[in-house]
């Protein structure tokens, strides 16, 4: 692997989708990530999207993405000689990633305390419902939590949707993917300090914290109009216009809340004496009269198709159409950013896209390179790499700690 993070090398527990999005951003960057599961695989493996002809479905779409550029073993952590072979790899390893319930690794003797007495250096990440009790024992500790509950209690609900009578959960897992982007800036932060110190640390990370961090309309709001905001549909609180509005032939979106972009709207529209107008002449008016605001902006926009607005604001005024999946694997802005690359889907033989790498570093790109890992697929190239020959293999095979990649399929 090339990368700014080649030569990191993270041993990964995670399963879901926090966690191993955590670790693929790791190995999006080169870092030598070894995903680490049970027998019976990461449960997001039966979890489609399935191709219509992927009769032996290995992995879904969403296991695919979440966990590119990873090699995978398997080891049964409920047995002795598994756990053994955990710490060995613990023992070179500078990054392990789990996003168990609390207490399962301690219960397994493999607990943050007991890995860096072996290996001093590591960096612990763990991420939780409720996090752990290093950044604050939250009495919703040992609580289990998806993504919905994430985005319930972390505020994001609130203020997602038409009205306060109906709550909506934002139609991607942010409250899976938003906590392992911040694990993994916690992970890079840690490695940063490792590196002058030689010490790692635990970092602590929990699903609910990190929606609030994102919602910050919910404490802004709160913290200095004691107000609790309410759901107002596609708008923002205080921007106007900042919304849906109609077309033609359907909506676009479109944001002009500051004067410069208001200025430049009414200029499109020919209406340039409403920059002027008392009612408008103000950020903060035209939020208060925003309902004249988008009466006029509709009666305008709702005269022209969805591409003709685009010709006529586009580049001059923040716009976009609504792109959905089949838009976007047709707009040039993707292919030019090289946001959909393609990997092997093994139970077809054709290739796939997955979503690329956001991040663009001018010296040491990341990239996508692998695709999702077989169950079991690099165990014994893992297990041979941490000076366990065919002997020491074999034996943990027959002890049920580990299966080759042929016994898993």
């Amino acid at each position: 692997m090339s990368g700014a993070l080649r030569g990191v090398r993270v041993v990964d527990l995670t399963q879901a989708l926090s966690g191993p999005f955590c670790t693929s951003l790791l190995a999006d960057h080169g870092a030598d990530v070894v995903k680490v599961e049970s027998p019976r695989g990461d449960f997001l493996r039966n979890t489609g999207p399935f191709a219509a002809d992927d009769e032996h479905r290995p992995y879904g779409g969403v296991f695919g993405s979440a966990n590119r550029n990873k090699r995978g073993i398997v080891l049964d952590l409920k047995t002795a000689e598994a756990r053994e072979v955990l710490l060995r790899l613990v023992d070179t390893a500078d990054v392990l990633v789990e996003n168990f319930s609390a207490g399962v690794m301690e219960r397994l003797g493999l607990g943050y305390d007991t890995l860096a007495a072996r290996n001093p250096r590591l960096v612990y990440t763990s991420i939780r419902g409720f996090g752990d009790a290093v950044g604050g024992k939250s009495p919703y500790r040992d609580w289990p939590a998806f993504d919905i509950v994430a985005q319930a209690m972390g505020g994001l609900m609130s203020i997602t949707g038409p009205d306060a009578d109906t709550p909506v959960r934002a139609g991607s897992g942010l409250g899976d993917t938003v906590p392992g982007l911040f694990a993994a800036f916690g992970t890079i932060a840690a490695l940063r300090e490792a590196e002058r110190t030689g010490k790692g640390q635990y970092v602590d990370v929990a699903m609910v914290d990190s929606v609030l961090a994102v919602s910050e309309v919910v404490v802004n709001t709160y913290a200095t109009a004691g107000v609790s905001p309410r759901p107002i549909g596609n708008q923002l609180q205080g921007f106007a216009p900042f919304d849906t509005v109609r077309a033609k032939d359907g909506k676009v979106t479109l944001g002009a809340p500051h004067r410069p972009q208001w200025t430049k709207l009414c200029d499109v529209m020919g209406r340039p004496e409403l920059v002027t107008d008392e009612r408008f002449a103000t950020d903060h008016a035209r939020w208060v009269n925003r309902d004249a605001v988008y009466k006029i902006v509709n009666a305008w926009t709702e005269r022209h198709t969805v591409a003709e607005l685009v010709e006529l604001l586009g580049g001059k005024v923040p716009l976009a159409p609504i792109m959905d999946a089949e838009a976007i694997f047709a707009d040039p802005h993707f292919a030019a950013r090289d946001m959909l690359p393609t990997v092997e889907q093994p139970g077809t033989g054709r290739r796939v896209a997955v979503t690329g790498v956001p991040v663009k570093l001018s010296g040491t790109p990341g990239e996508v390179t692998r695709r999702a890992p077989l169950l079991g697929e690099h165990t014994e190239e893992v297990l041979r790499e941490a000076g366990f020959d065919d002997a020491a293999i074999d034996s943990l095979c027959a002890a049920g700690a580990t299966i080759r990649r042929g016994e898993a399929e």
